[in-house]
């Protein structure tokens, strides 16, 4: 199997290596405050900021100090303002938005996950292979230093060959469905695994060329009501999915049921090796077990004592590495991850990386999650598409995976 790279064969590169990429916010007036700090220094300049919300568009202008600022996408898409766009609206506008953007050749940096039904899945793949720019999706659980550590363990063959992997989303959100009603509807209201994309990322991106071919879910019931008395869709769900190559994923997505959330929760198993992340309680620490360093099945190693271990540095990325972004990493979003999603979104667009997580890759993330819906409603195995097959000439064969891109680099 090969590796997808981005499917635009003649990226538009409107900004120079040495000037900055003029970029835009659609959905401004909710997007996190760290970008602003992190434009300047990946080689982005926030030009205009865009949102119905015109208080909250103040507010974002007087932080971004963008020259321009416009309660109407398209006038921004038309004004000249932006070479790239940031999509950090709902989710279900995701692919409307981004589709307007890539059709002016607008590069875009959609935030997750891709698309809400395989219907819009198909237009974004067909928009993509029309335009000149660039798409990439904003998967931070990618970029998290102990994913992107496992992952280079993986690369160099310390877990032998993976088959098995874990994925969990804890996260309690019953406040948040009240301030923004849309997730009340595409995460809340509908059944399965409604958004995959931070547990999925990082399990295809250690399972090197594979995709989910297959998916059955099941949940455990609706115990709890919004103030209006109406029941979520479930409490937990849980998926469970195969690859292309055999392998075994399980994802569990709870939005709902009242616990300290858990956001990133991953288990990874191979012939040679094996990884249980931290959940965060007391005293649970992230442990792997290697066989080429471990003298017992029994002995485990402790995650963040080995990371800082001299005899395993070089199995940090580079980026993780660079003294220069020590302050940068710890005010960057997501525990350090957003700076290197917009870095790589920069190396992309001035053609010096190929797309890390492209249209296929996004929709690698996204698909087994909306086809999960159908699975519990039927109560049976379904299939999931390949987005490669939408393309003329696509082949089922090259796969691709949720890559990490040049700061994978060791």
């Amino acid at each position: 199997m090969t590796t997808s790279t981005n499917t635009n064969t003649n990226i538009n590169t409107k900004a120079t290596k040495s000037s900055p990429i003029r970029i835009g916010l659609v959905g401004a007036a909710g997007r996190s405050g760290t970008l602003g700090p992190l434009a300047s220094s990946v080689g982005f300049e926030i030009t205009a900021l865009c949102d119905i919300n015109e208080e909250g568009l103040a507010r974002a202008q007087q932080q971004f100090k963008a020259k321009k600022t416009f309660t109407d996408y398209s006038d921004m898409l038309d004004s000249g303002e932006i070479d790239a766009v940031i999509v950090g609206t709902p989710m279900q506008l995701h692919v409307e938005q981004s589709i307007a953007a890539l059709e002016h050749d607008i590069h875009v940096l959609s935030e997750v996950t891709a698309a809400v039904t395989v219907e819009q899945c198909k237009e974004l793949v067909a928009c993509v292979e029309k335009s000149s720019a660039v798409y990439m999706m904003a998967e931070n659980s990618n970029y998290l230093r102990p994913n992107m550590f496992i992952n280079s363990l993986v690369e160099a063959g310390l877990f032998g060959e993976v088959y098995y992997a874990e994925g969990e989303y804890l996260h309690e959100l019953k406040a948040l469905f009240e301030e923004t009603p849309w997730r009340r509807k595409w995460q809340s209201g509908v059944h399965g695994v409604t958004y995959p994309s931070h547990s999925l990322g990082p399990i295809l991106q250690w399972f090197k060329g594979d995709r989910v071919t297959r998916v059955c879910c099941a949940e455990s019931g609706s115990h709890y009501a919004d103030p209006r008395g109406d029941k979520y869709a479930c409490d937990t769900a849980v998926m469970l999915a195969q690859t292309a190559a055999g392998r075994l994923i399980k994802l569990r997505m709870d939005i709902v049921s009242d616990r300290p959330q858990s956001l990133a929760n991953y288990q990874l198993q191979g012939t040679d090796g094996a990884y249980e992340s931290s959940r965060g309680g007391p005293g649970d620490l992230g442990k792997l077990w290697l066989k080429s360093h471990c003298s017992t099945k029994e002995h485990w190693l402790e995650l963040d004592t080995l990371m800082n271990q001299s005899a395993f540095a070089e199995f940090l990325p580079a980026g993780w590495r660079d003294a220069t972004l020590k302050d940068i990493l710890k005010t960057a979003g997501h525990g350090g991850s957003d700076y290197f999603i917009f870095e790589e979104f920069a190396k992309t667009i001035r053609g010096e990386i190929p797309c890390p997580i492209d249209i296929h890759q996004a929709l690698d993330m996204t698909l087994p999650g909306i086809v999960s819906e159908q699975a519990v409603l039927r109560n049976e195995w379904v299939e999931v598409p390949d987005s490669r097959q939408w393309v003329s000439g696509g082949n089922a064969d090259n796969v691709g995976n949720a890559g990490g891109g040049g700061v994978g680099g060791r």
